[in-house]
């Protein structure tokens, strides 16, 4: 049976009646930017997500950028971020004019680890932004105790991780600005592309929303030069739809995951990582040298609350990894690598100043080693069993 890594379907037909209401709704009223669709979804996701403030933004990457826009980021600042993650997170800095400074990771969590960005840091540098990966929080006090320390700004990019919490704490809430991501791929996806951002600053939220919109305010007058970064009437009516559910996904994502978990790790040579590893890729190198390990499963620490955008695997070993993707393509089970390069190896950063792409041993070592499989809310039992069986059928 084929299982893909993700059916949209499976989650948008059963409210396809729902989501052909809202259409009419929007069609007919004749708005589609901004207006009563916007406001409603913004307030309904600031109270989801315990936020003063939540802005809808044109995209995720967008988002980025307004929030970098919005506390003074530019030509001469350089910002602290992850190598392993998603372009968009290096991109929106540079987009900006600012300096990406690529640090290393946890090889547990995934989040930026702070000793490599204490390593970098500089008199130039101005924000730190962590990446929530996979759906999980960074770690925030060790992240928010340095930005502290050292007068940063901290963004925190949680495009993968809309609900995820740390120490009972919402991500979006602990930094000085939340980016998120409503890309049809998400815990909260969409039907194109969209974001928002969330503050507790009011005067922060006031210039965000002139930002999004050129700039302007009132009608024609600008005290800013802003970008067109309107998320759409109609998107917004969309995911309100969809927000009524989001527990639901989540609780469905939460299950696979725990299935996965116990089921996964009756393989022979399936370990999980201790939190006792986290940032302590000498300590999990020495676990995996004892020989045996076929895969490492992902750990969804205690004090967090993992929203389980992904369920990645990583496999140690010269080559496995790939023959593993090959393995499960051939049997029709839907995976991905998120991601394969990382940043301080593209190409398009190579020009930047050598303390920016100095060694990220972490990172390069879990590009040749992740794998993302089905975890999707949707997923029946039948289908999980599936791709267990292909796991079991991995060569060690």
């Amino acid at each position: 049976m084929p299982v893909p890594l993700l059916d949209v379907n499976a989650q948008n037909l059963p409210i396809e009646a729902e989501l052909k209401d809202v259409f009419h709704k929007v069609l007919h009223s004749g708005r589609f930017i901004l207006g009563e669709e916007v406001d409603a979804f913004e307030r309904e996701c600031a109270a989801e997500l315990g936020m003063k403030h939540a802005i809808s933004i044109s995209s995720g990457t967008d988002a980025l950028i307004i929030a970098l826009m919005a506390l003074g980021i530019g030509p001469g600042d350089e910002v602290l971020c992850p190598s392993f993650t998603f372009f968009a997170t290096a991109g929106s800095i540079s987009r900006t004019g600012a300096t990406p400074v690529f640090c290393d990771v946890c090889p547990v969590c995934f989040g930026i680890d702070v000793a490599s960005a204490k390593a970098k840091l500089t008199p130039k540098t101005k924000a730190i932004i962590p990446v929530h990966l996979y759906g999980q929080s960074s770690d925030m006090d060790s992240i928010a105790a340095f930005a502290a320390e050292h007068g940063l700004e901290v963004i925190e990019d949680i495009a993968q991780s809309f609900g995820a919490t740390y120490k009972g704490r919402t991500c979006g809430g602990i930094g000085r600005i939340g980016c998120f991501s409503f890309f049809p791929s998400k815990n909260l996806g969409g039907f194109g592309d969209g974001g928002m951002v969330t503050t507790q600053d009011d005067a922060l939220a006031e210039k965000l929303l002139r930002l999004r919109n050129h700039g302007m305010h009132p009608r024609y007058y600008h005290s800013l030069v802003g970008g067109n970064f309107r998320m759409d009437a109609l998107q917004c009516a969309l995911l309100r739809v969809k927000l009524r559910h989001i527990k639901d996904y989540a609780a469905g994502r939460a299950r696979n995951a725990d299935y996965y978990l116990s089921r996964i790790s009756e393989i022979p040579g399936a370990v999980q990582a201790s939190e006792s590893d986290c940032c302590c890729p000498e300590q999990q190198a020495a676990r995996i040298s004892e020989g045996g390990v076929r895969f490492i499963l992902p750990v969804a620490y205690g004090h967090n609350g993992h929203v389980w955008n992904q369920f990645t695997l990583r496999v140690p070993g010269e080559g496995r990894r790939d023959a593993l993707r090959a393995c499960l393509a051939e049997k029709g089970i839907g995976c991905e690598i998120y991601y394969p390069v990382p940043m301080h190896r593209q190409e398009c950063f190579a020009g930047l100043p050598a303390h920016a792409l100095d060694a990220c041993p972490v990172s390069d070592l879990l590009a040749s080693e992740v794998i993302s499989i089905p975890v999707y809310p949707e997923l029946t039992t039948a289908q999980l069993d599936e791709v267990i069986a292909a796991l079991v059928s991995f060569p060690n």
